[in-house]
């Protein structure tokens, strides 16, 4: 069992480098769409043979795990542009293959093999570790690092508006900014709840007909939200709120227990108690997702408006979301 751990060990390693390479030649929001894709035939994997292996390595892990390609893409072109092959160091859609320097891809694999390290460092962590979504920290902690070594200092003087205030300081502006179309409260919370309580209700549903499903129940709506990056990239104006789904799922799945009280099974019987108590879950799962909707606009105010590279709002929001989540529902 020792050889075994060690030979999976060096696998994902091995892995992780060539997926860090990966995402960085074909750009770390196309390698983010295609995680998505992975979700879901992880789905087909677990439902046909009751296996977790196309969540843990293919789609979470070394494989496709936003940690290793997305991570190794961002890095690399925060590399491209102290380099000056790219203009714009937050350019996280551009496949940099195209600029033809091994280099650029290197610092991809590099960044693979960080994220896949980091990741499993953050599972010993005591408490700490397993309340939180360790690939969305190892994200942010990558996209940190990478600003901090290739594109200047984690928060740049000039790209701070001139206002007395903090809020104004901070507020995103024509040059500066993540997505104009939901930046306002109206827009983001709104969002926020509705995609919610989509995730929410889709969360409840799988966890309770799908044996054993309520430890990935939240990463179905995820790998849609995952998807709907790829339409973006492409230039359909998009919502971004994969941050919003999974957050809203888990919350709905962990509260559900808490709300039926001792005794509870997800795939027993349910009476008519249980159903109404699921409607609870659901609006939980979707007060939730506005509040992952405020976190991911307000990370990106604080830093990833706030630099020239690719901070990531979303995987900010997730590790807090994950944090508040799991320490308010008691797990």
């Amino acid at each position: 069992m020792f050889t075994e751990t060690i030979a999976l060990f060096l696998l994902g390693l091995i892995a992780a480098s060539a997926g860090g390479y990966f995402g960085a030649a074909i750009g770390a929001n196309f390698a983010f769409t295609l995680t998505g894709v992975t979700i879901l035939f992880a789905w087909g994997i677990y439902a046909s043979t009751g296996s977790d292996v196309g969540f843990n390595y293919a789609a979470f892990g070394p494989f496709m795990g936003p940690h290793v390609a997305f991570a190794g893409g961002v890095a690399a072109a925060a590399y491209a542009y102290k380099k000056g092959y790219i203009e714009d160091g937050r350019d996280a859609s551009t496949p940099l293959a195209r600029l033809g320097r091994v280099d650029v891809l290197l610092v991809g694999a590099a960044f693979g093999v960080f994220g896949y390290l980091f990741n499993i460092g953050l599972s010993f962590i005591p408490w700490f570790g397993g309340h939180i979504d360790s690939v969305a920290l190892t994200v942010f902690t990558s996209g940190v690092l990478a600003r901090v070594l290739f594109a200047g200092s984690l928060m740049t003087p000039e790209k701070y508006n001139q206002s007395s205030s903090f809020l104004g300081k901070i507020a995103p502006n024509d040059t500066d900014h993540w997505l104009r179309y939901q930046e306002k409260p109206s827009q983001f919370l709104t969002l926020g709840f509705f995609a919610g309580l989509l995730a929410a209700a889709v969360s409840v549903m799988l966890a309770h007909f799908v044996p054993g499903a309520d430890a990935w129940a939240q990463t179905l709506p995820f790998a849609i939200s995952a998807i709907i990056i790829g339409f973006l990239v492409l230039g359909a104006p998009m919502p971004v709120q994969h941050h919003i789904t999974i957050i809203a799922g888990l919350a709905a799945v962990k509260f559900m227990p808490v709300l039926a009280g001792a005794g509870f099974a997800w795939n027993g019987p349910w009476d008519d108690a249980l159903w109404f108590t699921a409607i609870g879950a659901i609006g939980i799962g979707a007060v939730f997702g506005m509040v992952s909707a405020f976190l991911g606009e307000i990370q990106s105010r604080l830093f990833h408006q706030r630099g020239r590279s690719h901070i990531d709002p979303p995987a900010a929001a997730i590790w807090i979301g994950t944090l508040l989540v799991l320490t308010l529902s008691g797990n």
